[in-house]
């Protein structure tokens, strides 16, 4: 049975893929390459399960203590840098990152463009520029324009595809003089050529050593290998071994006091030749810069160095103008520094996408206790779960962003619809692309894994506990908002929506090309979206006939399966606090929220779709579900939104928690500019005891019992996702008839302020955008470089102005 549904998954994800066919080539090819790699400070590679692969790694080599510690590759936590990430990108055309390694006491710039010449050639620069604030080095004699950096940079073709280098012979013994000219060919990719060269104006190291006449430093070196094909993302280990091989013959060679100097001993073997996975290493002196050039065979003409200056220029041109045209911020943000700050943040968040295929862990086994049916089900869970076989699936591929580069370079379910939300502005169908990636995952019950951890690579970031996905686990559905955003944008009387935005060197549009499109993507999707709720309908549902729970609607309760004692993964808000003890009888807010904004979702596209019978059926139970939210969380005592559980009476009681989840009917638009309640949830989001702060809207009021214990994950920081949230419901209550418009109003005006200031002063101070930010503070906090969520500020930025801005808090 099991084997039956797993096939049946993959035939319908095999299917759905084939029948996409509403992206035209062109659009395809346009971001057929790009900066795929999250997980490394820079990396290229296809679309396309088997690709040729690059990276780039680099040090600072002036000691032998502080090379293999400094040596930089995948994107880390608190490695020494001063911020880092993507100044100016579009996935279509590409960009300018830097990196500013203080560390290592050296900025890497590295930019990515694509030419429009046959299917996808690209070229990148690489620039490294001594920091001022660099300490002179060992072996310097004062300045920091000595300073010795080694830059590996590594090229793999997975699967059956070839690259050989070119014209080794004479290279072989002392490195390359000129350029190191690669070719290569795979079935998808077809013939190509992928040129780094040597430019002219770069100073390399020089020492009297006697080492260095058999390996003088102004030249590249190269060693291929042969590795396995799942080997290949290891990079810095492979490199480490080759340097491994050149230490040992210096070791052999040299007494200690006799060897020569690090950025000698630090250099790999130079075997150029045949392989799956070739490392080349250049040394330099100061400032450097180096080209990286793909030609496929197709290309008319072989792209040169100025054709790249004049395309980073291009594309950095196209970047600004189109910026100002779809995400502008407005007024009071509308000056130079916060505007560098928006491209920033929007940059980073589009420049997170990643391209992702491999198997991944699921267990399918089926045990009773996943039914959660019993009390102390919590534990009983645990040890199926621990008993469980789960096996490798797949493979499967994912197209989409990540929440932060160094700490979740993968795709997560409940994150990627905020991150859609700002990218739907700029490229509406990228983003169809990315939400059609993320459906085509989903298996033929209609369950979509809530974390993506596809392949070997992935995995190496999660801990094992965390790395197995269950198909009776949820999470927040939040891709239906992007549905809902897509469908804004089509209907708006001034949308570029169908434009056919061709820019710097005429590459493909980022448009479709009319209405019909859009429809025949929606019509493609729907099957999909419906079989997606009805799972989320059959396995999430909630008790209300065990219990004396009256309501509008016997159907419409909802339970998040997946809670231990004092978490509730699942549900992204992870500690939030629940009901104590755990009971099956609980109803769960925030869940009801989310079904009650996937059924509306659903409705509208039915509705645009001309399924007029469907579209009746999402709305009533839209309906149901906005009465019953009243009927089964509404706390007349405690005059907020509330969880229920069921007490040693077997009655059915509410459990309050005044914070986020109080106000998640509001957050999610269940509750109109009239609605009878709306005032309260406004009375507590505007109370600087409970959930206001100078920083943003608390996750748990300030005087919970539970207010910054234990964990404080979800207990008192600022979250910028639940924050876009109620800004953007503020505004829709101030900008419509209603008893609080005017409240509404200022409140928006206050907490926009409030919230642009903090991730903008924590940005200028640290260089990074953070996970959440303190209420007492406003210092960012955890996850730093988190470019996902937090990036809606930009969305925040532009958003307009209402009538009655301008109040302070005291109006409210």
């Amino acid at each position: 049975m099991r084997k039956d549904r797993a096939l049946a998954a993959l035939l319908a994800t095999i299917v759905t893929a084939q029948e996409t066919s509403v992206f035209s080539a062109s659009s395809n090819d346009s971001l057929l390459w790009g900066p795929y790699r999250p997980n490394v400070y820079f990396g290229v590679r296809s679309r396309l399960p088997k690709s040729l692969t690059t990276g780039l790694l680099w040090s600072r080599v002036e000691d032998f203590q502080s090379v293999q510690n400094n040596i930089r590759y995948t994107c880390e936590q608190h490695e020494g840098m001063a911020g880092y990430g993507w100044d100016a990108y579009d996935p279509r055309t590409g960009g300018v990152q830097t990196v500013h390694d203080k560390g290592n006491g050296i900025d890497i710039e590295t930019s990515f463009v694509k030419f429009d010449e046959g299917r996808g050639g690209w070229g990148a620069r690489i620039k490294g520029t001594p920091r001022a604030d660099a300490e002179p080095g060992a072996g310097s004699r004062g300045g920091v324009q000595e300073m010795k950096t080694a830059v590996w940079f590594h090229v793999g073709m997975e699967g059956l595809g070839s690259v050989a280098v070119q014209d080794v012979e004479g290279a072989e013994e002392m490195g390359f003089e000129r350029d190191v000219v690669l070719d290569g060919q795979s079935q998808d990719l077809g013939d190509f050529t992928l040129t780094i060269t040597a430019p002219e104006g770069n100073s390399h190291p020089l020492h009297a050593h006697p080492a260095y006449k058999d390996k003088p430093l102004d030249r590249t070196f190269v060693h291929s290998l042969q590795v396995p094909d799942d080997a290949l993302w290891q990079a810095k280990s492979i490199l480490f071994g080759s340097m491994k091989t050149t230490i040992e013959a210096y070791v052999e060679e040299y007494t200690e006091s006799q060897m020569p100097p690090p950025w000698q001993v630090y250099t790999i073997q130079n075997r150029p030749g045949e392989g799956n996975m070739h490392l080349v290493e250049k040394l330099f002196e100061g400032a450097f810069e180096f080209d990286v050039l793909y030609t496929p065979k197709t290309a008319a003409k072989q792209a040169t160095a100025e054709d790249l200056t004049k395309q980073i220029a291009a594309v950095v041109k196209s970047f600004d103008e189109k910026y100002l045209q779809t995400l502008k911020p407005q007024a009071p943000f509308n000056d130079a520094e916060h505007l560098r700050f928006s491209k920033s943040l929007f940059s980073n968040l589009i420049g997170g996408i990643g391209y992702f295929h491999g198997d991944q862990l699921i267990d399918r086994s089926y045990a009773p206790e996943y039914d959660e049916d019993s009390e102390g089900f919590w534990t009983e869970t645990a040890d199926a779960r621990s008993r469980a076989e789960h096996k490798l699936e797949g493979p499967y591929e994912l197209f989409t962003s990540v929440p932060s580069r160094p700490f979740f370079p993968r795709g997560f379910l409940w994150d990627e619809g905020f991150h859609l939300l700002p990218i739907v502005d700029w490229d509406p169908e990228l983003c169809m692309q990315i939400v059609s990636s993320w459906f085509n995952t989903m298996d033929a019950d209609g369950w979509i894994a809530r974390e993506q951890i596809l392949g070997a690579e992935a995995r190496s970031k999660v801990p094992g506990e965390f790395q197995v996905q269950y198909p009776h686990y949820a999470n927040p559905p939040t891709l239906f908002m992007v549905l809902n955003a897509l469908l804004d944008r089509i209907g708006s009387p001034d949308s570029t929506f169908y434009t056919d935005a061709r820019v710097a060197g005429d590459l493909a549009g980022a448009a479709l090309p009319d209405t019909e499109a859009a429809k025949a993507w929606f019509r493609q999707l729907y099957p999909l979206l419906q079989r997606n709720f009805a799972w989320y309908r059959r396995t999430q549902t909630g008790d209300l006939k065990s219990y004396d729970r009256p309501a509008f609607s016997s159907k419409e309760a909802y339970r998040w399966r997946g809670r231990s004692d004092r978490h509730i993964l699942t549900s992204g808000l992870d500690d939030y606090p629940r009901a104590q003890p755990p009971h099956p009888g609980e109803l769960h807010t925030d869940l009801m929220s989310w079904m009650g904004m996937m059924a509306a979702s659903l409705q509208r596209v039915a509705s645009y779709i001309d399924e007029s019978e469907d579209a009746a059926t999402y709305g009533t139970i839209a309906e149901a579900i906005r009465r019953n939210v009243d009927d089964l969380h509404w706390s007349a005592t405690d005059k907020t939104y509330c969880d229920a559980t069921v007490d040693d009476y077997e009655d059915s009681v509410h459990v309050c928690h005044k914070g986020y989840i109080s106000i998640f009917p509001f957050m999610t638009g269940l509750l109109g500019p009239s609605h009878k309640h709306l005032a309260a949830v406004l009375d507590l989001i505007a109370d600087e005891g409970e959930l206001w702060s100078p920083y943003g809207i608390r996750s748990l009021s300030a005087k919970d019992e539970f207010y910054a214990t234990e964990e404080n994950y979800w207990r008192s920081p600022v979250w910028m996702n639940m924050n876009y949230l109620v800004v953007t419901q503020l505004y829709a209550i101030a900008t419509q008839p209603g008893p609080e418009r005017q409240r509404a109003g200022r409140m928006y005006a206050a907490l926009r302020r409030n919230l642009v200031g903090t991730v903008f002063e924590g940005w200028k101070e640290t260089g990074f955008a953070w996970e959440q930010y303190s209420p007492e503070t406003g210092a960012g906090q955890r996850t730093q470089h988190f470019t996902g969520w937090t990036s809606l500020v930009v969305k925040i930025m532009g958003m307009e102005g209402v009538g009655g801005e301008g109040g302070g808090h005291d109006e409210l």
